[in-house]
């Protein structure tokens, strides 16, 4: 059976990566909180919400989640975000770029460097696996986040879905925790951990 390859799927409809250069293609319709529907990059696993934009807006966001040649990211390339989907914790209120290590490898050779050390961060990344699982019983997301200044949570549109949210919360916090315990571990295990912090460095 022939491969087809990826730039084949180029269109007006899959834009180019801000990253590879690849084509994007669709992952997440439009939800409250984003700016526009989601597409990713099948080759290098950048995340993009609404219009591309430009490598230079990219490595612009990519800067502001970190200082002096680091960033922590919520990694798109993790478990936790393709469990998660559209209730990925990592898919945070006025997000733009999700970043995945080999997108972060793609972007930041375009200003002549490397990621040297690429370093698994396992509070933050049990932490947004946690919120992750609660966001599939509520209906807002990032509720338990929002409320430990953590992340901007996106509350539901109506006031009973916001109380009843709280509830779960609550009610789910302990269960979810003992469950993404142990998933978040061998996410870990496997390269495919929530969070992760990258140097990088001039060639």
């Amino acid at each position: 059976m022939p491969v087809v390859p990826l730039e084949a799927g180029a269109s007006p409809d899959n834009p180019p990566c801000p990253a590879c250069g690849e084509p994007l293609f669709g992952w997440i319709d439009e939800r409250p909180g984003l700016a526009g529907p989601v597409s990713r990059c099948e080759s290098c696993g950048l995340g993009v919400v609404a219009a591309p934009g430009s490598t230079e807006e990219a490595l612009a966001e990519l800067d502001r989640l970190g200082g002096d040649g680091t960033a922590t990211i919520p990694s798109r390339a993790a478990f936790s975000a393709w469990i998660g989907g559209a209730g990925w914790a990592g898919l945070e209120s006025g997000s733009r770029y999700l970043f995945s290590v080999e997108a972060v490898r793609r972007l930041v050779a375009h200003r002549d460097q490397v990621v040297r050390r690429a370093r698994w961060v396992p509070l933050a990344s049990v932490v947004a696996m946690w919120q992750t699982v609660l966001n599939g019983f509520t209906f807002g997301r990032n509720i338990a986040l929002g409320a430990l200044g953590r992340s901007p949570a996106v509350p539901a549109a109506a006031r009973w879905q916001r109380r009843l949210d709280g509830l779960i919360t609550v009610a789910v916090a302990i269960p979810a925790m003992l469950f993404a315990v142990p998933i978040e571990l061998a996410s870990a295990a496997l390269r495919r951990g929530s969070v992760i912090r990258l140097r990088f460095e001039l060639l």
